[in-house]
């Protein structure tokens, strides 16, 4: 494990890479609540694994009153970890967070009830959760993914993925526009309204058929309706 120093080095190069606010090492070092609240995580954390217990929680509670920021120290945590702003984050006794993760100011990685175990998300390398957004259950959230502000998400998530709403639901997956026709999903607009044009295409090309009594007027709709739908990608 590298040392303390080397690590506390690290944190305050990683803020000042993604902070274009953050001037000077020395104003990261004094300002940063966020950098704060993970350096006294790594010491409570190691007090919870030496079977401390209480002294964790109690530090833990005192670094929550010092930066408004409450990480477990059961959590476990990678490197580079960029809280920013930081107000109101909550990470859970049982959450993971792998390396270069960013979380705004408000994000909870929570649980839904009082199942015991692993109860709290985890969420891989190279994530941005928007403020606000609540990641909550036993869930896993891939690589490289993006959590927009204000979502509350319940479902995995894989990796190079967008995820807006509430509850959360993907808009880009590696890149690609995804559509929900499925209106029981979510209650999306451009969903809802995709699924209700197909629907009704599809109403009024049976409907054409029966008037002109043919089965086979409706292949060229069908065909331009085939290319919308492979043009789709669904989330199931």
């Amino acid at each position: 494990m590298p040392h303390i120093f080397s690590l506390m080095r690290e944190d305050m190069a990683n803020v000042l890479e993604h902070d274009p606010a953050a001037r000077s090492r020395l104003e990261v070092f004094l300002c940063y609540s966020g950098l704060h609240a993970v350096w006294c995580y790594r010491v409570n954390h190691w007090l919870w694994n030496h079977k401390l217990f209480l002294a964790g929680r109690c530090m833990s509670q005192a670094a929550r009153w010092l930066t408004g920021i409450e990480i477990h120290p059961g959590a476990k945590i990678g490197r580079r970890l960029f809280i920013d702003h930081g107000m109101g984050v909550v990470i859970g006794e049982t959450a993971i967070v792998g390396d270069d993760v960013t979380l705004y100011q408000g994000v909870t990685l929570g649980g839904t009830g009082k199942e015991h175990g692993k109860r709290h998300p985890t969420i891989e390398n190279n994530v941005v959760v928007g403020g606000g957004a609540k990641i909550l259950g036993n869930i896993v959230v891939g690589k490289n993914c993006r959590i927009g502000a204000g979502s509350v998400v319940l479902r995995s998530v894989p990796d190079d993925s967008t995820v807006v709403g509430v509850p959360g639901h993907i808009i880009f997956r590696e890149g690609k526009r995804v559509v929900i026709t499925d209106p029981k999903q979510i209650n999306d607009p451009l969903s809802e309204a995709l699924s209700a044009v197909v629907t009704e295409v599809h109403r009024l090309r049976e409907r054409v058929q029966k008037l002109e009594g043919s089965e086979g007027i409706g292949e060229p709709l069908s065909a331009r309706l085939q290319q919308i739908m492979e043009d789709i990608d669904y989330q199931i």
